[in-house]
C-alpha cells in the first residue's frame, strides 16, 4: 500500500464506523416510534373500554334511580294507606267507646 491509500482506507473505515453507528441510532429511533406507536394504540383501546364502561355505568345507574322513585312512591303509598287505616281503626274504637 501507498501512503496515499492508507488516509483513504482510514478514512473509509471512519466512514463505515459513522455509518453503523448512525443506522444502529436509526433503529433505536425506530423501535422507540414502534413502542410508542403499540403504547397510543393500548391507550385507545383503554379509553374505548373506560367509556363502554361509563356507558354500562351510567345505564345501571338510571335502573337504579328508576327503582329508588318507584320505592319511594310505593313507601309513600304504603304509609298513606297506614295512615288512613290507623284513623278508621280509631273512629271505629271511639264510636264503640274504645
Amino acid at each position: 500500500m501507498t501512503k496515499a491509500a492508507a488516509p483513504l482506507e482510514i478514512s473509509i473505515d471512519q466512514a463505515l464506523k459513522r455509518l453503523g453507528e448512525a443506522v444502529g441510532a436509526l433503529e433505536t429511533s425506530i423501535q422507540r416510534r414502534i413502542d410508542a406507536d403499540m403504547s397510543l394504540h393500548s391507550l385507545q383501546d383503554d379509553l374505548q373500554r373506560l367509556g363502554e364502561d361509563r356507558s354500562q355505568l351510567a345505564s345501571t345507574l338510571d335502573k337504579a334511580e328508576a327503582r329508588a322513585n318507584r320505592l319511594e312512591e310505593a313507601n309513600k303509598d304504603v304509609s298513606r294507606r297506614l295512615v288512613t287505616a290507623m284513623e278508621k281503626i280509631r273512629g271505629v274504637l271511639e264510636a264503640h267507646g274504645g
